[in-house]
């Protein structure tokens, strides 16, 4: 007979977590021992309740998934699966290094591949001790997240993903940012401070704690009252320039014509 495979579900989102409790009901031998909504709550139900599974959501707003595994104990760690929305660069490290690693959206039988797999590596493991499987995808996934091709975006009740080259700029709203895609706005679940550590900096530049703008759509800066400026898309929206950005642009555009 099995064991019972003791589950933790860390997710910031209810209605994510409510899915996967649902879906794991169909899962034989799955106990789910606690639910978290960030990291923080993740770090403590896994020292306290020390599952064998962890289904890890990366993104959250205080300590976020590699954040997570960073503040448990590499001799006592769970079986990871990661779950939550990213590109196909950080889906094929996972699928040569063996593990797994759900992508929002996916359905029931995608997940009993991935608890299927989950059985095997904590049956096969030795002594709870991280694998050079998960180091690996850990880096992969690390560097991946620091400079993201595409964003996951909910609209309406659809998931799509906008490639980092299709935006323009990129404007905060509280705890969210909108992303400025031509004609089409996209409201993201992610901080601008968040957004400008990722991005890669020859493509993108703070212009405003509240404005990132994309380089290459940069038609000119326009002069405004009392010294200060403005940016000037090619479409012709205008964004102002704060004067905390100003050194970081003109050395941005410095390095760029040397």
């Amino acid at each position: 007979m099995e064991r019972t495979i003791r589950t933790v579900i860390v997710d910031d989102e209810p209605l994510a977590r409510e899915l996967l409790v649902n879906y794991l009901k169909h899962e034989p031998g799955i106990e789910v021992v606690g639910q978290c909504a960030n990291g923080a709550e993740a770090v403590a139900a896994v020292h306290r309740l020390q599952p064998d599974l962890l289904l890890l959501d990366v993104q959250m707003p205080d300590l976020d998934g590699f954040e997570v595994l960073q503040h448990l104990d590499p001799e006592a760690m769970p079986v990871i699966v990661f779950v939550t929305g990213r590109d196909e660069y950080a889906l094929r490290a996972f699928e040569a290094n063996a593990l797994d690693y759900l992508l929002k959206p996916f359905d029931r039988q995608r997940l009993g591949t991935a608890i299927a797999r989950a059985r095997q590596e904590i049956g096969h493991r030795q002594s709870g001790t991280i694998s050079g499987s998960l180091r690996s995808l850990l880096e992969n996934m690390q560097a991946e997240s620091r400079m993201p091709e595409r964003f996951l975006v909910k609209v309406g009740g659809h998931v799509l993903f906008v490639k980092t080259e299709q935006i323009d700029w990129i404007e905060a709203e509280g705890n969210y940012a909108r992303l400025h895609a031509g004609a089409d706005v996209y409201l993201l679940r992610e901080t601008m401070s968040a957004l400008a550590e990722r991005l890669d900096p020859k493509k993108f530049v703070r212009v405003h704690r509240s404005a990132i703008v994309r380089i290459e759509r940069i038609k000119e800066m326009e002069p405004s009252e009392q010294g200060e400026y403005k940016i000037v898309l090619q479409d012709g929206t205008r964004i102002p320039m704060s004067r905390t950005f100003r050194g970081k642009w003109r050395q941005i555009f410095k390095n760029r014509s040397d």
